[in-house]
């Protein structure tokens, strides 16, 4: 059973000074490096970091694309205060709604969960970056949230995932923010259709793997072999679970972390200058995809947030998962180790490398699934 103690911030940390739990910009960098953002929710950054951003018609199009949730009005002062050292902190999800476009991908029961999930740190001086995937299937401690305006009680040994479910983007963040002790300083979400279009838009994404991938769920069919996805096949390929390693969640998040690194190469090789359709296609089809927290939700305030993120590529990154443990009572459930869980979160919290001893000994680490799939 998780320990409680994994929800609770480390009460030895330093606390940030004034009330507006917000930390100090760090310098921003002085190379000259164009390099990509992370993943799907970052790419429109980079396009819009090379290509400028206009004013006039183009400005309000892609302003009036963009969809924001105002997450610091939902939870108001029940957060974790910040550590003022210049680091950054970032939400990352994946929706995994049936709705609308997407009904494709399952049936539509009228709720959405965080089909993938990653705290992004990002270090004081904007060089480097450590990306923790946290398991749909981890059984937490989700605090009590609210949901149109009804409190939706609090639950000890709830998925992970449900906290969108019961109380959309603000829940999730709540409960990632319980489960660190770290506060989120922004939220980026992006769904299947989104991803699937900017991917296409992009061009597809050029990948290698080492053996076969045929997953009937995923409608994924890959020998081995270098291959240049498209949207449908790349959105297979992240949700792919069964067709590699031991068929879990945990698979599947080694999978999506070496697909977000070569979609990262994959940004950077594009000449947007080369084409100014090209440039506003994948401007108008990123912004279209992102749902942002509401200090996010503008081009501008995005441009400044990707700017201060261009030299940040896939070698600056390192990409871990919650350390855990198979849950004894079922297989398909998963727990936090929670002394290795502490290390994670204090070391983030801290500004430091994760340590290797960390995750060393967690089943997210003992998954075959990431010698499967490379960058071509």
């Amino acid at each position: 059973m998780a320990d409680d103690s994994n929800s609770t911030p480390d009460a030895r940390r330093p606390r940030a000074r004034g009330g507006s739990g917000r930390r100090r910009k760090a310098p921003e960098p002085r190379s000259t490096r164009r390099k990509a953002l992370l993943g799907t929710a970052w790419t429109m950054g980079t396009v819009l970091v090379l290509g400028g951003v206009g004013a006039g018609y183009l400005y309000y199009k892609l302003n009036g694309n963009l969809t924001s949730v105002n997450i610091n009005s939902a939870l108001g002062s029940d957060r974790p205060e910040n550590v003022d050292n210049g680091s950054m902190d970032i939400l990352v999800l994946g929706s995994d709604s049936r709705a609308g476009k997407n009904a494709k991908y399952g049936k539509d029961e009228g709720t959405s969960r965080s089909d993938t999930a990653m705290v992004v740190h990002i270090y004081k001086g904007r060089q480097k970056a450590s990306v923790v995937s946290i398991p749909r299937d981890t059984l937490i401690r989700r605090p009590a949230c609210v949901k149109d305006g009804k409190t939706v009680p609090a639950q000890r040994m709830a998925m992970f995932n449900s906290a969108y479910e019961v109380g959309g983007p603000a829940c999730a963040v709540k409960t990632v923010e319980s489960l660190t002790g770290i506060r989120m300083d922004h939220y980026l979400e992006v769904d299947f259709s989104g991803f699937k279009h900017l991917i296409d838009e992009l061009g597809g994404v050029n990948i290698t793997t080492t053996q076969p991938i045929h997953d009937k769920q995923s409608h994924l069919d890959l020998d081995p072999g270098e291959h240049r996805l498209n949207g449908e096949q790349s959105l297979g390929l992240v949700r792919t679970r069964h067709a590699v390693g031991d068929g879990s969640d945990l698979g599947r998040i080694q999978l999506q972390q070496a697909f977000i690194k070569a979609l990262l190469e994959q940004v950077k090789s594009v000449d947007l200058f080369s084409s100014p359709k090209k440039l506003y296609g994948l401007a108008d089809t990123s912004t279209k995809a992102l749902t942002t927290d509401s200090e996010l939700a503008s081009v501008s305030k995005l441009y400044d947030f990707a700017k201060g993120l261009k030299n940040i590529g896939s070698g600056d990154m390192r990409m871990v998962t919650l350390p855990v443990r198979y849950d004894p009572a079922n297989p398909n459930r998963v727990l936090p180790i929670d002394s290795k869980a502490r290390e994670v979160w204090r070391a983030l919290r801290w500004d430091r490398p994760i340590p290797a001893s960390a995750t060393k000994g967690s089943a997210g680490d003992s998954t075959s699934a990431d010698k499967v799939v490379r960058g071509s």
